[in-house]
């Protein structure tokens, strides 16, 4: 079945790439965009006309002289403020909330523990924490174009399900269909990790790059995979799971019992919550430890075994050194068969990254075959949130649907 454009659907895939082109060169003239995009000079004026009578791009300059004795072109600019995007980041601990412009600047922020609500109406809450970002921030609600949301757990983008996410005891949950319930506006859904993954790409450490891995290292290790500019979900949008690689052929051997249910052996060796619970065996092990009294009470945390690590400990660095291992051996996998061009290093352990970076280094170039780009997020808490901004960019099919859905 051939597909015939019409000279309408024409005009609006013209005006799509234009108001793209506008939006990554910007300021550009539209000369340089017929050029650059190879359409007329009549078809990118017309365009640009619409775009400026709708506000999605203004202008700047009356054509002063140049050093030629011309005059110089008016430079246009993309409106970055002609509409807004709800982000979202639904953690285990908390769930943070944004309001992005279309360039993504958070114009404001709010969060809220997830255990707190997550009985008693998440969404609800969700809903009311936006109602309050949008009417402190005094944006007329029709210039809300729409949400994106990451979650810690295996999500089908398609339909809006959530197949399973753990940490929030969610299986098989409908999140868009109650969602719609409490908004209004399109939504849509992705891991978290992978939301990250698209927030590094747009505005962090990876931008440029079409190849890209990112890995979360927190309770849980997960990994959002991007491959020639398309983010890739897997056959049953399970793709990146990294917490799930077996990293000890001997551990095979022996019953395995990973650190929460349905949690898998990467990280039940290398995630925070395994390496406080190892490092306070260890420290149960010598009554003589500074943190013996408090290991006795109370489990460590992973941070307790950084900290301690950092101040020379012998049994915080051999379990910290033990789990940078397994975690190095995972990325050495996961590298060796999808050859990314960049490496980023995101989630809580990694606020050590300065002590776990270097070591990994090591183990990556001594067997990795190509050698690879390794950076820690530039984004941080913030690659969450503004990878579901990124993500609702992508999926909503560019901001032209926002106001001329239906026209073309």
């Amino acid at each position: 079945m051939s597909f015939k454009r019409t000279p309408s659907h024409q005009k609006y895939v013209n005006k799509k790439r234009i108001i793209q082109c506008i939006q990554e060169c910007s300021p550009i003239s539209r000369a340089e965009i017929a050029v650059k995009l190879q359409l007329s000079k009549p078809t990118v004026s017309q365009a640009v006309d619409e775009l400026i009578q709708e506000k999605w791009v203004f202008e700047k300059g009356i054509g002063e002289s140049s050093s030629q004795g011309g005059r110089r072109p008016i430079q246009l600019f993309f409106n970055e403020k002609a509409a807004y995007i709800i982000g979202v980041d639904i953690g285990g601990t908390k769930v943070k909330i944004v309001l992005s412009d279309l360039s993504g600047n958070i114009i404001a922020d709010t969060s809220f523990s997830t255990n707190t609500y997550l009985n008693s109406g998440l969404l609800k809450q969700m809903a009311i924490e936006t109602e309050r970002l949008i009417a402190k921030n005094q944006i007329a609600k029709e210039r809300i174009l729409g949400m994106g949301v990451g979650i810690p757990g295996i999500t089908q983008t398609a339909s809006g399900l959530v197949i399973e996410a753990p940490s929030l005891g969610w299986v098989q949950y409908p999140f868009i269909a109650e969602a719609k319930r409490y908004f209004d506006f399109p939504i849509f859904l992705d891991n978290d990790v992978n939301a990250a993954a698209l927030g590094e790409q747009w505005l962090g450490n990876a931008q440029n790059k079409r190849n890209l891995l990112f890995i979360a290292v927190g309770t849980g290790i997960g990994s959002g995979i991007i491959l020639n500019n398309q983010l890739y979900r897997g056959a049953s949008s399970a793709a990146g799971e990294m917490g799930y690689m077996v990293t000890d052929k001997e551990d095979i051997k022996r019953e395995f019992k990973p650190i929460f249910h349905r949690y898998g052996y990467l990280e039940s060796v290398a995630g925070g919550k395994s390496i406080g619970g190892h490092f306070t065996r260890e420290v149960l092990k010598d009554p003589h430890h500074f943190l013996f009294e408090r290991a006795k009470s109370s489990e460590l945390s992973g941070e307790d075994a950084f900290l301690a690590a950092k101040k020379g400990d012998t049994a915080a660095m051999a379990v910290i050194n033990e789990a940078i291992e397994h975690l190095a051996c995972g990325i050495v996998n996961a590298a060796s068969l999808l050859n990314p061009e960049v490496i980023i290093l995101g989630g809580g352990v990694l606020n050590s990254a300065e002590y776990i970076l270097p070591r990994i280094r090591e183990v990556v170039d001594r067997y990795l075959p190509s050698l690879v780009e390794m950076k820690t997020s530039q984004l941080g808490e913030n690659a969450g949130v503004l990878g579901a901004v990124s993500l609702f960019l992508r999926e909503h099919d560019g901001i032209l649907n926002f106001r001329d859905e239906g026209e073309y």
